[in-house]
């Protein structure tokens, strides 16, 4: 179930709010897309705070390493923000696989406007993008 402001209040509904996030996502092109050099990636990681009104929510980041790898380094504290490293669930790596791998210039553009797609489209919590 959503409520009005966009906010999923069940596990049941968590799949739509990803999918939505993954038709956002699919708005936008990279023009770098598997080029050579090619060597950053865009992820989007799960959140999750079951004290907020809206308890799911996405990090947009980018990286020069495997996303995996990324994400271990958050939840670990390394260069993480605190959002993935205290609410982060999961990567979800079919929300931006169309856009990897991709130039650095590319990458560092595409991660803020993966998070203002996200706000556009009504996704209550989005952190990161910048």
């Amino acid at each position: 179930r959503s409520t009005g402001d966009g906010c999923v209040i069940d596990e049941t509904s968590l799949p739509a709010l990803i999918a939505k996030a993954r038709r956002a996502a699919l708005t936008l092109r990279a023009t770098t897309h598997r080029q050579g050099r090619a060597a950053h990636a865009l992820y989007v990681v799960l959140l999750e705070d079951p004290r907020r009104a809206c308890r799911w929510g996405f990090y947009v980041g980018e990286t020069s390493r495997d996303p995996d790898l990324r994400f271990d380094q958050h939840k670990t504290g390394y260069k993480a923000s605190r959002y993935v490293n205290r609410f982060g669930v999961r990567l979800l790596p079919e929300v931006v696989e169309h856009l990897n791998p991709l130039r650095r210039w590319e990458a560092k553009e595409l991660e803020a406007a993966v998070a203002e797609a996200f706000r556009e489209a009504g996704l209550p919590w989005v952190e990161g993008g910048h």
